[in-house]
């Protein structure tokens, strides 16, 4: 992957500490930001592609765990902690809260660089899910209030019959309503369909069972 398609962000008071993983960065073709302290990691702007957070135990404002707990909220890269006084409540603690990795100083190139790959990874699929998710919203957004209505009794399984009885519609009108919404959905099958509103978390309030026997 080509220089500025990702970012490894850098947090340790350490200046000897931040030169050296730059140029360790550097080395293998990874963009580094470095910073002193979680403020000012916290208040620099940050370019939207994939990233990595290096993030050392011990900052002089607050500590790295409760950076952590800070940002948890928000969409932020993956962890990778490194510190100089690692123990074992705190390591577990860090990665109960989602961080990747927990690296006691020294540690070795090839572990830091292994971790800070898997980070990348990581981040880079969850921005794709993450778009991919925005599309199926704004997908869902353009259905008709009517169209709303359908996509969740067709999911359930419930037969045309069934859906159109349960809003008071024909079952031909249902039918173009089921067609519409599997057309704008991008929908090529219903259980692709199903898989769709599975990730919308669509609730579904009815099913075949409860709508009886119909056939």
């Amino acid at each position: 992957m080509r220089e500025g398609e990702h970012v490894v962000f850098v947090v340790d008071d350490d200046a000897r500490i931040r030169e050296a993983l730059g140029e360790l960065l550097a080395s293998h073709g990874i963009e580094a930001s470095t910073f002193g302290s979680a403020r000012a990691y916290i208040e620099a702007p940050k370019p939207d592609v994939p990233a990595c957070l290096v993030l050392d135990v011990e900052l002089p404002d607050i500590n790295g765990l409760d950076l952590q707990r800070q940002i948890a909220d928000g969409d932020h890269p993956p962890i990778v902690f490194i510190t100089g006084h690692g123990d074992i409540p705190s390591s577990v603690r860090a990665i109960k809260h989602g961080a990747l990795d927990f690296l006691t100083k020294p540690f070795s190139e090839a572990d830091l660089m292994a971790a800070i790959h898997a980070a990348l990874a990581l981040d880079r699929a969850t921005r794709s899910a993450r778009a991919e998710l925005g599309v199926l919203k704004q997908r869902y957004l353009d259905l008709t209030p009517r169209e709303r209505d359908v996509l969740p009794l067709v999911v359930s399984g419930l037969l045309n019959k069934q859906a159109a009885a349960e809003l008071g519609i024909s079952e031909v009108t249902l039918q173009i309503h089921r067609r519409n919404v599997m057309q704008k959905m991008a929908a090529a099958s219903l259980a692709d369909l199903v898989r769709i509103a599975e990730r919308l978390e669509i609730p579904i309030t009815r099913s075949r069972r409860q709508g009886g026997n119909a056939t």
